[in-house]
C-alpha cells in the first residue's frame, strides 16, 4: 500500500488533479452486478488534469510492476470475490462534452444516457441506440457496443487514447483516426488488443429533428424497461449472439427450459434467457458457475458453443 501511496503522491505533484482515493474498496459498490471483492486501491481522478495524471500513473505503475485496471461504468464485468490487485482507475468523473466547433466529442466517462441527452440537446442523431444501456462511452468504444442493429463503429470518427509506446516503453497520448472498420467486429474493437486507456471519442453524427431524436431515445429506454433490464442487478446479455446458430442465444436457452435456473443467488432471468441476474446476495463464483453450467447444457443439447459476453476480471 505504501508503494501505491508514494506513486500516487508523485503523480499528483507532477500533474495536479482532484482525486478520490480509497484502499481496500469493495468493488460490488462499483459494478452493475453488485458483486466483487476488494480492490487494493481505487482511484477516481477528475478535472482538467485527468489525462496527464493518468499518463503519469500508468508510467509509474508500469515501472513498479503494479497492475492497473481501468473501470468505466462497471457494466459487462464480474469482479472476482477475491477482488482486484493493484489499482482500479475509475474514469467516470472524466465525463461530458468537449466543446469543439467542428466536431462532436465526448469524454470516455460519459454515461450512455448522458451521451443521448447531450446529442439531443445539440440536435444530433446517431447515438440513440445507446439509450438505457449501462456503462460509459469509453467502455462502449472498447467493446464496440451494439444494439438495435447499430454499433459504435458505425459512428466513430476518432478516438483519443493513452497508449504504451513499444519503442520508447512509456505511455503517451495519441489520436487514432477511424477511417474504416478495420479491427472492429461483433462486440470487438482493436482497443481490446492494445495496452491503452480511452480518453475521448469524436463522432460522425447527423443533424436531426430534436423531438424525433428524443422520441427514439425514449422508445429505446422503454424497450429496455419492458424487457426487465432494470429489475435486478445484472450486466445485460450474458452470452454473445451468433448468426450461425440461426436464432438468438436467449431463445436457445429458453427452449432448453433454463429460464429461472439458479446457482446460489445467481439466476437466469425468468423473463429473458440471455440475462443473468443477482437475486440478492450472489457471488462472482455463483455467476461464473451458472455461466459455465448453461454453456455446458447448451453445448450438450445443441452442439453450439456459447461465448460469454460478460468479462470475468480480478484475482
Amino acid at each position: 500500500m505504501n508503494k501505491i501511496k508514494d506513486i500516487v503522491n508523485k503523480c499528483l505533484s507532477q500533474n495536479p488533479c482532484e482525486i478520490d482515493i480509497r484502499f481496500n474498496e469493495t468493488m460490488k459498490n462499483h459494478t452493475t452486478f453488485k458483486v466483487g471483492g476488494e480492490a487494493d486501491c481505487w482511484i477516481k481522478p477528475s478535472g482538467d488534469g485527468f489525462p496527464d495524471f493518468c499518463t503519469g500513473l500508468l508510467n509509474e505503475t508500469k515501472k513498479e510492476g503494479i497492475p492497473v485496471f481501468v473501470l468505466g461504468g462497471g457494466a459487462n464485468i464480474v469482479v472476482s470475490d477475491k477482488g482486484i490487485r493493484g489499482i482500479v482507475l475509475d474514469t467516470k468523473k472524466w465525463n461530458g462534452q468537449i466543446v469543439n466547433e467542428n466536431e462532436f466529442v465526448l469524454r470516455a466517462g460519459t454515461t450512455m444516457d448522458e451521451a443521448c441527452q447531450i446529442t439531443a440537446a445539440s440536435e444530433l442523431s446517431g447515438l440513440e441506440f445507446l439509450s438505457g444501456m449501462p456503462g460509459t462511452i469509453g467502455g462502449a468504444v472498447w467493446m464496440n457496443a451494439r444494439c438495435y442493429d447499430n454499433e459504435m463503429s458505425d459512428v466513430l470518427k476518432r478516438v483519443e487514447i493513452i497508449e504504451k509506446d513499444l519503442i520508447k516503453n512509456n505511455y503517451t497520448i495519441k489520436k487514432i483516426e477511424i477511417e474504416e472498420k478495420h479491427g472492429f467486429g461483433y462486440k470487438l474493437s482493436p482497443f481490446q488488443n492494445m495496452d491503452c486507456l480511452i480518453l475521448s471519442t469524436a463522432f460522425n453524427l447527423r443533424k436531426g429533428n430534436k423531438q424525433d431524436i428524443i422520441n427514439k431515445i425514449n422508445k429505446n429506454k422503454q424497450d429496455r424497461i419492458d424487457k426487465g433490464h432494470y429489475l435486478f442487478p445484472s450486466a445485460g446479455s450474458a452470452f454473445k449472439n451468433n448468426r450461425e446458430f440461426g436464432k438468438p442465444t436467449g431463445l436457445i436457452i429458453d427452449e432448453l427450459g433454463l429460464k429461472g435456473f439458479k446457482i446460489g443467488d445467481a439466476q437466469i432471468a425468468p423473463f429473458h434467457g440471455n440475462i443473468i441476474i443477482n437475486t440478492g446476495n450472489a457471488t462472482a463464483a455463483n455467476i461464473r458457475a451458472l455461466t459455465d453450467e448453461v454453456a455446458n447444457k447448451v453445448k450438450k443439447a445443441t452442439g453450439f458453443e456459447l461465448e460469454p459476453e460478460i468479462l470475468f476480471v480480478g484475482q
